[in-house]
């Protein structure tokens, strides 16, 4: 106890200077290394810096102006119900890479699942596929690109072409971009600001696009993946600056297009903007639940994984950070869970049929909530650390808050044109209600 007590308090002391850092815009590093790529640096300004000191500058992974083209869309998959036989069809976006990828190799080798790997480059997902051990004939691979909303659709299209008449299964809603070193926000095709338009708007109508087919399923889940630092009531989403804050919505309802940079109306800022997705990732798996569960059956769910400090989701991040937070995640608050057993928790959701329960926010082990603690086997438990049971967790007021995920789902419908013909029909009463009073 004395030696967590000792480690704690060192790790607390620096921990909000550390973090708020972290977070920080480093706006003049940026708009050098900009600069650079657009030739635009002066002379002297180029001759004072080092290749090295440039290098650094450099590390952030520059986005082409265009993420996709229509001349990009696959040609459909068929006969898709041959390879998927008598297992269950799921669908899981961001499946290339960390958690994603160890949902989707989970299910893939329980033999009772056919995966469809919803990905960006399609090439690389077949390739990790194939380095990760996917049994021959448990998956496939699909185009998908989150920050276009044309891609969804034709995403759509070739999945329905390739299932035929069998209905999707369940859906796992996991891809996210985090850019908190940005200054300036990044933009989807479609003009969104690229983490709301990737990790919300992307998710919100292709969710939309499948529940109709769903409902032909039985027992079908619905699974967006959430993240305690847009829950405001835990450690790392309430004292962690910036906290998630959607406040009047003013942005959105403006459309949420260029030029207006976060769903608040406000001026970007890059952890907060992720954090605010987040939010409205576990407001639209409420909204769900409250409209179509009843009437459809499908089990909509969020969940937080734990932390898993060493995903790519981190690649953004200063090298100190990457390199010091999985230390502080393992041995100060025992917050830590490896790539592996988060995307065994993300399978859980869809395989346990204790997870059959719609409108719930799973978690395990500590929640987050409390200080990680030292278990008589050595081993830190604690904070949504590795080990540990599933449970309910609570969600924060601002996640609860009906009234603001009404308006968020009415406002993301209308940015992502979402006709409505094209909105599932099996409303709950309780809603139809809500709606004619």
């Amino acid at each position: 106890m004395v030696r967590l007590a000792t480690a704690f308090a060192a790790g607390l002391a620096v921990l909000p200077i550390a973090f708020c850092a972290a977070f920080a815009p480093n706006a003049q590093k940026n708009n050098v290394a900009q600069n650079l790529v657009d030739g635009t640096v002066s002379p002297q300004v180029a001759s004072s810096s080092s290749l090295t000191e440039m290098s650094a500058m450099l590390t952030q992974t520059e986005l082409p102006e265009k993420l996709y083209f229509g001349k990009e869309k696959e040609i459909p998959k068929v006969l898709g119900g041959l390879k998927i036989g008598t297992r269950e069809l799921v669908v899981v976006t961001g499946a290339s890479s960390g958690l994603g990828l160890n949902a989707a190799a989970t299910l893939a080798k329980t033999g009772r699942y056919f995966v469809v790997m919803a990905c960006r480059d399609v090439e690389k997902a077949k390739q990790v596929a194939k380095d990760n051990d996917f049994p021959e004939g448990s998956y496939t691979v699909m185009k998908l690109e989150l920050g276009n909303l044309q891609s969804v659709r034709d995403f759509v299209d070739n999945l329905k072409a390739f299932k035929s008449a069998r209905p999707l299964n369940h859906l796992i809603c996991n891809a996210a971009v985090y850019k908190p070193k940005d200054p300036n926000p990044a933009w989807t095709d479609d003009g969104f600001e690229m983490s709301m338009g990737v990790n919300h708007l992307g998710h919100f109508l292709l969710v939309n696009l499948l529940l109709d087919d769903m409902k032909k399923a039985k027992n079908s889940r619905v699974v967006i993946v959430g993240s305690i630092t847009g829950n405001t009531n835990t450690v790392g989403g309430g004292l962690v600056y910036p906290r998630a804050d959607l406040g009047d919505l003013k942005g959105l309802a403006q459309g949420g297009t260029k030029p207006v940079e976060m769903a608040d109306g406000k001026p970007f800022f890059g952890a907060k903007a992720y954090k605010d997705s987040k939010v409205c990732n576990m407001m639209t798996v409420s909204e769900l639940h409250r409209r179509y569960h009843d009437k459809t059956g499908i089990t909509f769910s969020s969940m937080y994984p734990g932390c898993i400090a060493e995903t790519a989701l981190f690649r953004e991040k200063r090298p100190w950070f990457r390199k010091a937070f999985p230390w502080f995640m393992k041995y100060v608050t025992g917050g830590y869970v490896g790539e592996q057993e988060a995307g065994e928790r993300l399978a859980q959701c869809i395989d346990d049929p204790q997870c059959a329960k719609s409108g719930v926010y799973w978690s395990w082990n500590g929640g987050a909530t409390t200080v990680g603690r030292w278990s008589d086997d050595g081993k830190p438990r604690g904070a949504g650390g590795s080990g540990g049971e599933i449970f309910e967790n609570a969600q924060s007021d601002a996640v609860k808050d009906r009234e603001t995920a009404e308006k968020v789902w009415e406002y993301s419908a209308k940015a992502v044109g979402l006709d409505e013909k094209e909105m599932c029909k099996d409303v709950s009463e309780e809603y139809a209600a809500r709606i004619i009073g």
